[in-house]
């Protein structure tokens, strides 16, 4: 039985039967919630904590985007992920939602496979940046006296290590930690094996996603391949260069939070890095090579 524990909310009952329906099957606890002010005081109740919510939009009174926003805006709460069901998915109604926080979509109606993809990613999101914290623990002050260096990676599990280590140069690491392991994680998995944004979503659909990662670097033709971090410090900011060895991809439709992605399990990834972890974000060339920077804090 998972640990797993989601916060449902949705004004309708027969909503709640059905998401409870599909969800219950795949093993998580689930708690309900019939309007916005139940989900709020359920989410302040310091005898509860959830690893998800599932949030209708339109309700009546507290609405869905008035419990996002209040969700982002407590620091005890804002790391939650928080999946949006609507009818309403219009470009901008969905840009709003993103804007707010809502990285994962639903339209009602939605089948079963829908909502448990969505939900897999979501917590395979938290999972990782749970997983990134505590290796930031390890590491801070583990690079304090690091002027510039260059490291090589070639698979996942190095490049969330290599992630943890370099954001532990950072006045904010734990934000840091989290812009960095996306871009390495891009530069294995896009960049030196080729798997696109549409295979991608097929394989997180089906839960393969990790196993054929595993499975490619053992190819010929991609065992070889590495990627580079190079990291260069000076009075004013951090500087991080990461270069794989693929055929690049177009990355201008990657760097804004799209609303025709929102629905995908995946594709928000360097996005969010640009929106929360760097000053700036900037690929090169073909796209096999991205310059992020971080400013130091005024002292």
């Amino acid at each position: 039985m998972s640990s797993t524990k989601i916060l449902v909310v949705d004004d309708e009952p027969f909503n709640l039967d059905i998401v409870g329906e599909y969800l219950e099957e795949e093993g998580y606890l689930l708690d309900m919630a019939a309007s916005g002010e139940e989900a709020w005081d359920k989410l302040l109740d310091p005898l509860s904590s959830f690893d998800l919510v599932i949030l209708d939009r339109m309700m009546p009174g507290i609405d869905g985007m008035e419990v996002l926003r209040r969700i982002k805006a407590d620091s005890r709460l804002n790391e939650l992920p928080v999946i949006m069901q609507t009818a309403a998915a219009s470009p901008d109604q969905v840009r709003e939602g993103l804007a707010a926080g809502a990285y994962y979509y639903l339209t009602k109606p939605f089948e079963p496979e829908s909502l448990q993809s969505i939900v897999r990613a979501a917590l395979d999101d938290l999972k990782h940046r749970r997983s990134l914290s505590q290796r930031i623990e390890l590491h801070v002050g583990a690079l304090r006296t690091l002027n510039n260096g260059e490291f090589r990676f070639r698979t996942l599990d190095e490049a969330h290590a290599l992630a943890a280590l370099a954001a532990s140069l950072c006045d904010e690491p734990e934000i840091v930690v989290l812009g960095l392991s996306e871009l390495l994680i891009n530069a294995v998995e896009h960049g030196n094996l080729g798997i696109d944004f549409d295979e991608k979503s097929r394989l997180r659909e089906s839960g393969d996603w990790e196993e054929e990662v595993v499975r490619r670097l053992q190819m010929p033709e991609y065992a070889e391949r590495q990627a580079k971090l190079g990291i260069s410090v000076s009075e004013s900011a951090w500087t991080f260069v990461i270069e794989d060895q693929g055929a690049g991809f177009d990355w201008h439709n990657f760097l804004e939070l799209a609303p025709e992605r929102a629905f995908a399990p995946n594709g928000r990834g360097i996005a969010l890095a640009r929106q929360l972890a760097f000053s700036s974000l900037e690929y090169q060339g073909k796209g096999n090579i991205v310059r992020a920077v971080v400013m130091r804090q005024a002292s």
